[in-house]
């Protein structure tokens, strides 16, 4: 991996991570489309790390509402301390992260083999599609983000574990999932942004203990490095813009473009 394609692939990351078009699709096509060939486990890797600039995109911007959360949380561990709204919907996003935890941990294998399929990827990006149009059509929109349940937090991990394929927006299907909670779009985007803080953070560390026992695992470092500050500057804008879109707008045009892209991913390959 040369320095240029870190950059190219850490705008891809930061792009494609909050917009409901699954950054993993677009981490496995860009890369076959161009013609770039890496070892599996090194893109995987540099891949989940990457993630980490996204992830200091989502605490930069969300930071007025992590530190409520983190104090509130603590605060209701003490004895006779109620939990407040914002150390509930700190349970709350732990708890929606349960799935993934334990989807990755089982499937961690079968998901990486997956990552060097161009057609298993655009198979799942179709999903992704048909799970925003479901959001569209099912869900009823009138609810905030203060009303989400325990159940509800558990639907939408469930979502998220389906993101570990490639193709299976992150976004796009924890956003469906809150849609289908009956969330309004501006609401379940809010919560799917703060629920990927501790699951992209736990799979970063996991990547960095798989950094570790690369060879010339300390060369790739600076190629990381790259990526992640290009991702994290990108993410941000891409979170700014996505809230402001779907405060009036649907996910229909990005369920078109994952179709149309699967489709030709599928005709090319």
């Amino acid at each position: 991996m040369t320095l240029i394609q870190a950059l190219v692939l850490g705008i891809v990351q930061g792009l494609t991570e909050f917009l409901p078009i699954s950054s993993s699709a677009h981490l496995v096509l860009v890369p076959h489309t161009l013609g770039w060939q890496f070892d599996s486990e090194q893109a995987f890797v540099f891949n989940i790390l990457v993630q980490w600039g996204t992830l200091l995109a989502v605490v930069v911007y969300f930071w007025g509402d992590l530190l409520p959360i983190g104090i509130g949380m603590l605060r209701s561990l003490k004895p006779g301390v109620g939990v407040n709204p914002h150390g509930r919907l700190g349970w709350l996003l732990i708890l929606a992260t349960l799935p993934a935890i334990a989807a990755g941990w089982y499937f961690h294998d079968a998901v990486e083999a997956a990552f060097s399929s161009p057609r298993a990827t655009a198979v799942f990006l179709l999903g992704t599609a048909v799970l925003l149009v479901l959001a569209e059509q099912v869900g009823s929109r009138k609810r905030g983000i203060e009303n989400i349940s325990a159940g509800n937090a558990v639907l939408i991990g469930v979502f998220q574990a389906l993101s570990l394929l490639p193709g299976i927006s992150r976004s796009g299907a924890t956003i469906s999932g809150g849609m289908l909670a009956h969330l309004g779009r501006p609401a379940a985007a809010r919560f799917s942004f703060l629920m990927s803080v501790p699951v992209m953070f736990g799979a970063g560390v996991l990547a960095l203990w798989n950094l570790t026992r690369l060879p010339q695992g300390s060369n790739f470092v600076m190629l990381v490095l790259a990526g992640f500050l290009v991702s994290a500057l990108v993410g941000y804008l891409a979170i700014r813009g996505l809230l402001a879109y779907l405060s009036n707008h649907s996910l229909y045009p990005f369920a078109i473009y994952c179709t149309a892209l699967a489709l030709l991913t599928l005709f090319v390959f």
